[in-house]
């Protein structure tokens, strides 16, 4: 796209930079867990049709989507709009859903997990509209839910059930203003683990769940120190942590019976979940623990709208390579707005990006206000200025696509 262009996108988000701000104060003050969302979506919703978008709409899941432009093409531009919990009340300095603005930083839970992006995200469809975009692009603004329950169960719903699928896909997540092109996947597993009770006065005469639970804890330690990276070191190694354990049996007075461990598990590119079951069953079967059985769970938690849509606890990895031409185009955008390229990385954490790259292979890149560190902690924070930046990344990026043709 042209240098000028990019100038006068720049030029116009910076003169929002605090109506930008101040609108991402208006919605930390609204909160929304996952599967809770329903009023900070209708929030969302009147200052998408405030903000003059072309078409506002709320799918049959509960994801806000608003569209600029009416090309044949879809440029989808995603910001998952529910938080995680505010955990330990007493960590926090200020009141987690205050929206306090002070010294260029916008206070509360969310302003980088990341509410950041869909403020940004009002603000670049306005700077469209006021552009008066009539390129190849449909460009939809998607204000998601339930990410932080089950990341991209709603971009799976919306590409196989309501069969919205874009060509081009932006996750807003935090990437400190750099360009992202991709992270590793992951999947939740649990390893039921069976044992024989007894009288605790003879433990002899039992088989302790616990024990084994025990031995099955320590090989999934080292099965983490012995997973590989991936080819080009990209993505990094992929890692497996038991993150829960649960063992039970007839009383406080018996040897256990059942012991569970939960296990996250982060998958770098090539490794399946396939893979890292059998992987798991053959680390603790190797460790002496027989009887072993390992699962994947199912998320079933239905939306805030009452709709019932579940999918197993698996999301796919996924990275586009550095001269990918889309990965390119968001460069260019980059480039003709702040004359400067972008660092171009990747997340630690998981996206959307999981169902939209990772299932269907569309080609996707992150872009995002706020800092990674800053998700899920006490007193999160934004900066003010990576609100209106990004913002103008966003309009330029249909206009960047156009010039590469794609």
């Amino acid at each position: 796209m042209s240098v000028q262009n990019g100038k006068e996108i720049r030029a116009k988000a910076e003169a929002y930079k605090d109506w930008t701000a101040q609108n991402l104060s208006s919605i930390i003050k609204v909160p929304a867990m996952s599967n809770k969302e329903k009023e900070r979506i209708m929030f969302l919703k009147g200052m998408c049709e405030k903000a003059g978008f072309d078409e506002v709409r709320i799918d049959g899941l509960g994801n806000l989507l608003a569209r600029v432009g009416s090309g044949k093409k879809i440029l989808a531009i995603d910001a998952h709009i529910d938080t995680v919990g505010i955990g330990d009340r007493s960590q926090w300095k200020k009141d987690p859903f205050s929206g306090d603005i002070e010294n260029g930083l916008v206070h509360g839970r969310g302003t980088s997990d990341q509410t950041g992006g869909a403020a940004a995200m009002i603000t670049a469809g306005r700077i469209l509209k006021e552009l008066k975009y009539a390129g190849d692009y449909s460009v939809w603004f998607v204000f998601s839910i339930i990410e932080e329950d089950c990341d991209g169960m709603c971009w799976k719903y919306l590409i196989e059930e309501e069969k919205f699928v874009p060509d081009f896909f932006v996750s807003t997540e935090p990437t400190s203003l750099r360009l992202y092109r991709g992270h590793r996947g992951r999947m939740e597993m649990e390893v039921h683990l069976k044992g024989v009770s007894c009288h605790g006065s003879a433990p002899e005469r039992g088989v302790s769940a616990a024990y084994k639970a025990a031995r099955a804890a320590l090989a999934i330690e080292a099965l983490n120190a012995a997973l590989k990276p991936d080819d080009d070191n990209f993505l990094g190694k992929g890692t497996v942590t038991v993150s829960q354990m649960k063992v039970q049996g007839p009383s406080q007075c018996a040897v256990p019976d059942e012991a569970m461990l939960y296990l996250d598990r982060r998958l770098t590119w090539g490794e399946t979940k396939d893979l890292a079951i059998q992987q798991v069953k053959d680390a603790v079967l190797a460790a002496g623990v027989d009887a072993v059985e390992v699962t994947m769970p199912e998320y079933a938690i239905p939306s805030w709208t009452g709709k019932d849509y579940r999918q197993e606890l698996y999301f796919p990895t996924w990275k586009f390579p550095a001269d990918h031409p889309f990965v390119k185009a968001g460069v260019a955008a980059h480039e003709a707005v702040f004359t400067a390229a972008p660092v171009v990385d990747k997340w630690t954490f998981s996206t959307n990006a999981v169902a939209v790259a990772g299932r269907h292979g569309i080609p996707s890149i992150g872009f995002g206000p706020g800092d990674e560190n800053q998700a899920h902690a006490p007193n999160e924070i934004t900066r003010v200025d990576d609100l209106w930046k990004a913002a103008a990344f966003y309009a330029a990026l249909p206009y960047a696509l156009e010039e590469a043709k794609l």
